[in-house]
């Protein structure tokens, strides 16, 4: 199944024919956020599938409506995975920009977690706003973000896809020199308007990692491509680390990591400008585009 958000703030399932069934109450199923659908999970499927297989002779289509970020407004941090991907840990270390790395360290021995701000959320169209005043190093970062769908602490690697609702398409904008100056990431990364996320939220059954490709395009030149599949970190193995210090919630955002490409990592260095479009884009997710002004 497929979930998106509506600008007008109204969560909506999405039928394989790209048919958009509002869940405001008409048609049988009420909820004022994806997170309720979440939480209602699995035991609403059923009654969300008949939704799905009524007549659509009435419905709009995906491309008649504006869509904001699935979640809109997490109610946690967002959760982050440093550096998960070989090619990806090599470049940043070699750029310059990895001012938290211990000496010859490339690839780390355990997940990098941090956060970034709920505040940083947006959707796709978007504006990517970059403060002139603050930083002139932003970066892209696509990214596989995870939605925990069923609470859980101490979970166990092998159980821990029993508690994925499903997943979306993350960028984790960052400031590099914000990074850099400060030897940690969280202000870098929790600039507002420095998450854009979607275009929609699709559930886990339909999301198959060991074949899924991630690509990011910036001006419409490839800049990333990468198989999930080659993250360093399974997704079972992040959700068993952050669950040994918190309980995860229904609604949790876990972005996985970003493949090699960033725009540090080029020669010269490349970073996001004024006037400039990126789009994070992987098959089964759809494709999440945002432009880049400056501020």
């Amino acid at each position: 199944m497929r979930f998106g958000t509506r600008r007008d703030g109204a969560p909506c399932l999405i039928t394989d024919d790209d048919r958009v069934v509002p869940l405001d109450g008409a048609a049988g199923f009420r909820c004022d956020a994806l997170e309720d659908v979440i939480e209602a999970f699995p035991e609403a499927q059923a009654a969300l599938t008949r939704l799905s297989e009524q007549s659509a002779d009435d419905r709009r289509r995906v491309s008649d409506d504006g869509w904001t970020a699935p979640l809109p407004r997490p109610r946690r941090n967002i959760f982050c995975v440093g550096k998960n991907y070989v090619d990806h840990a090599k470049e940043f270390a070699d750029s310059g920009f990895d001012s938290a790395a211990q000496r010859d360290e490339t690839v780390p021995d355990h997940p990098i977690i941090f956060t970034k701000a709920p505040e940083t959320v947006i959707g796709p169209g978007d504006a990517i706003e970059i403060p002139a005043a603050l930083t002139r190093q932003v970066d892209y970062e696509a990214e596989i973000a995870v939605v925990i769908g069923r609470a859980g602490r101490f979970i166990a690697e092998d159980a821990a896809m029993d508690h994925v609702f499903g997943f979306t398409l993350l960028n984790d904008v960052t400031a590099r020199d914000l990074q850099k100056r400060h030897k940690q990431w969280f202000l870098g990364k929790s600039i507002e308007t420095f998450c854009p996320m979607g275009p929609f939220l699709v559930t886990a059954d339909q999301v198959d990692l060991k074949t899924l490709r991630l690509r990011c395009d910036v001006n419409g030149e490839e800049r990333q491509n990468a198989a999930a599949r080659d993250m360093i970190f399974s997704v079972p193995q992040i959700i068993a680390v952050l669950s040994r210090s918190m309980t995860l919630r229904p609604g949790d955002v876990i972005a996985t990591g970003t493949p090699a490409g960033v725009g540090a990592g080029l020669s010269p260095p490349a970073f996001l400008k004024d006037g400039d479009a990126v789009t994070v884009s992987a098959s089964g997710l759809g494709a999440l585009s945002n432009p880049v002004r400056a501020v």
